[in-house]
């Protein structure tokens, strides 16, 4: 079979699919640059794989969580993290991408686990079996993260409404 046959699908996934991609994983990451190498790199993985891929039942999830991945590898090779600053993604460029900056704010505070159940579960919409299996959890962990991520960010949006309410 050749490469065109092989990759049918690809260019219209990648089309539908960027954007959306790169929304959950900046919304989990909290930086844009790092967020975009990621995702490219999540995507050129699955167009070595994509004839497994495009079998997936959540293709999509398959590049986020690679992509995830991608940057966990790169920050246990290195030792080390850094903490997430304010400034880590572009204002403009989150507002091109549907994201409120108040939002993302919100996100980032999540702790990781539940970031991750949000931005899947939210972004993705994926359902709970679908995102359990993605993050190897089981689907009453998915809802309880998912529970305690949306008071969290019920909270603090909550907050965030009434300091500006206030202003």
């Amino acid at each position: 079979m050749g490469v065109s046959q092989d990759k049918s699908g690809f260019a219209d996934f990648f089309a539908d699919s960027w954007e959306p991609c790169l929304t959950v994983v900046a919304a989990s990451t909290g930086n844009m640059a790092l967020a975009e190498d990621q995702v490219a790199e999540a995507f050129a993985r699955a167009w070595a794989s994509w004839a497994k891929v495009s079998r997936h039942p959540a293709p999509r999830a398959w590049v986020v969580r690679t992509a995830l991945n991608t940057g966990a590898s790169w920050w246990h090779r290195r030792g080390r993290e850094t903490p997430l600053a304010d400034h880590d993604i572009v204002a403009s460029r989150s507002q091109g991408n549907g994201l409120d900056a108040v939002v993302l704010t919100a996100l980032r505070r999540l702790p990781a686990r539940q970031r991750e159940v949000i931005v899947l579960r939210v972004f993705l919409d994926l359902d709970i079996g679908t995102t359990a299996r993605q993050l190897g959890i089981a689907p009453g962990t998915v809802r309880a993260h998912q529970a305690r991520a949306m008071t969290a960010l019920r909270r603090e949006l909550t907050a965030a409404r009434a300091t500006t309410e206030m202003e």
